[in-house]
């Protein structure tokens, strides 16, 4: 089952204008429930502008995006910020973690956002799992960069997302400590059967997703196993 496609959805900047720029060519992608997608393709393929489209973080200059069957943006802008508290969550290459506050906190804000408690047994499974337990009462400036990782990943789930977009959610870590969170990461969304849609430009961190999808030019060009992968 598709929890995710759309149908001609592209994105130009500067439209009509002598510097326009196709930053998305029309795309028609369909993402299947509980599968780990790598997006990769060189820098300026339009990987990281498909994703904040995916998530209803940006608009598109046409086309259409359906999640669960619903057109996102023909929702109101209330009825999509709602979408994507309850359904998206977001792992981005900077940790984006407010500093004035503790993990705990930061782990729960998009749920006190959106007027929602966490069920403790869920806290305590979703913390031990990415091994952050003995953290809740620290600070982000106390914390690893693969700590504050692992804090981010624990928040962008907090909500049971159906699907889990990261944007080079390793970039700023060392190869160790980034294949630690992108294995936590796996492991946790294959737990709770969430849809993973990754970007990135490593091939090993490829390897690592069920399904490839490659861009250029804003173009979709191959999608394959990854097993298939060379």
């Amino acid at each position: 089952m598709d929890i995710l496609r759309t149908e001609g959805l592209y994105k130009t900047y500067n439209e009509g204008s002598e510097n326009e720029v196709h930053a998305l060519r029309p795309l028609d992608i369909s993402i299947e429930e509980g599968v780990f997608y790598a997006i990769i393709g060189r820098s300026g393929s339009g990987k990281s502008t498909l994703l904040q489209i995916l998530g209803g973080l940006d608009r598109p200059s046409g086309g259409k995006l359906f999640i669960e069957d619903k057109s996102i943006f023909d929702l109101s802008n209330n009825e999509l910020c709602r979408l994507r508290r309850q359904r998206i969550g977001f792992v981005f290459q900077a940790y984006n973690l407010l500093e004035e506050h503790t993990v705990k906190e930061n782990i729960l804000m998009p749920l006190h956002l959106d007027g929602r408690d966490i069920e403790p047994e869920f806290l305590n499974e979703l913390v031990e799992a990415l091994e952050i337990s003995d953290k809740l009462d620290r600070y982000p400036d106390q914390l690893s960069g693969g700590e504050q990782q692992r804090v981010a990943i624990a928040r962008a789930l907090a909500s049971k997302p159906a699907i889990l977009l990261a944007d080079e959610p390793t970039g700023n870590l060392d190869p160790k400590t980034g294949d630690q969170v992108l294995r936590h990461l796996k492991a946790l969304a294959a737990r709770f059967h969430q849809t993973i849609l990754l970007v990135t430009h490593d091939m090993e961190i490829a390897g690592m997703a069920d399904r490839v999808i490659r861009l250029h030019n804003g173009e979709v060009i191959e999608t394959k196993d990854s097993h298939d992968h060379p």
